[in-house]
């Protein structure tokens, strides 16, 4: 069978173009502005074409052709625009900060290439940011219908890694819509927390040591690493995550 096609902005070091390309995808095309994360998907995405550009710069014309893919055949977008700017181990100046802006470039392009299906990805942070305005701008903007009368049916949740046999409380936004269908259910948890032997629905929670049992002794954290280690306590009780 002939695979689904995909197209990935701010793709960073590829986490998410893995996933896609196990789940059975065929990921035309990757762009990201880091020459070092492009260089990271090279070697890992090698049926991928890699740009390192500017999305901003970059029209949907262009990224069709650099794709080999024509707006409207497109099975799926994805993309974490920078989450710097809602995140909580930043400033969290939100759409003040240039970065957070990116968001809408991401709409823009989902609106222009039109693709069956869109995922984009973000922190936590983004939902409650000024009371989730920001959030609820996004989904407004990707439900208005297209030039070709279409719409997209848009959903979000909050989706913590730990819950799906990941090593790491992760967080983040999930923001998915299609104009193929109008319902979408979420994945189950496969994992939890309070998961025993007895509890037949789901595993426990793969813990750090778990993951790393076997590896070589690692080196000492950064200086950054340890800074930020010491703001995590005064989020947590300022935020309540």
């Amino acid at each position: 069978m002939k695979k689904p096609t995909a197209i990935s902005f701010f793709s960073g070091a590829g986490g998410m173009d893995a996933g896609f390309c196990m789940a059975g995808f065929d990921v035309r095309l990757a762009v990201e502005i880091d020459p070092s994360c492009c260089n990271t998907l090279r070697h890992n995405l090698k049926g991928t074409k890699i740009v390192n550009d500017d999305i901003s710069m970059l029209t949907s014309d262009e990224i069709c052709r650099m794709a080999g893919l024509r707006a409207g055949e497109i099975d799926c977008v994805f993309g974490g625009p920078p989450c710097q700017s809602f995140s909580l181990a930043g400033k969290r100046e939100g759409l003040n900060d240039e970065r957070g802006l990116l968001v809408f470039r991401f709409i823009e392009l989902v609106r222009e290439l039109r693709p069956k299906t869109f995922l984009l990805e973000n922190v936590k942070g983004m939902v409650n940011w000024q009371d989730g305005i920001v959030l609820r701008r996004i989904e407004a903007m990707l439900e208005e219908p297209l030039s070709t009368g279409e719409s997209y049916n848009v959903q979000h949740n909050v989706l913590n890694a730990a819950d799906y046999g990941v090593p790491q409380n992760r967080e983040r936004v999930f923001i998915i819509g299609s104009r193929l269908t109008s319902s979408y259910h979420f994945p189950k948890p496969t994992h939890d927390a309070t998961a025993d032997e007895g509890d037949h629905a789901h595993i426990p929670h793969v813990t750090v040591g778990q993951a790393l049992h076997g590896m070589p002794k690692a080196d000492a954290p950064s200086k950054t690493a340890l800074r930020v280690s010491q703001t995590i306590k005064g989020r947590i009780e300022k935020h309540g995550y």
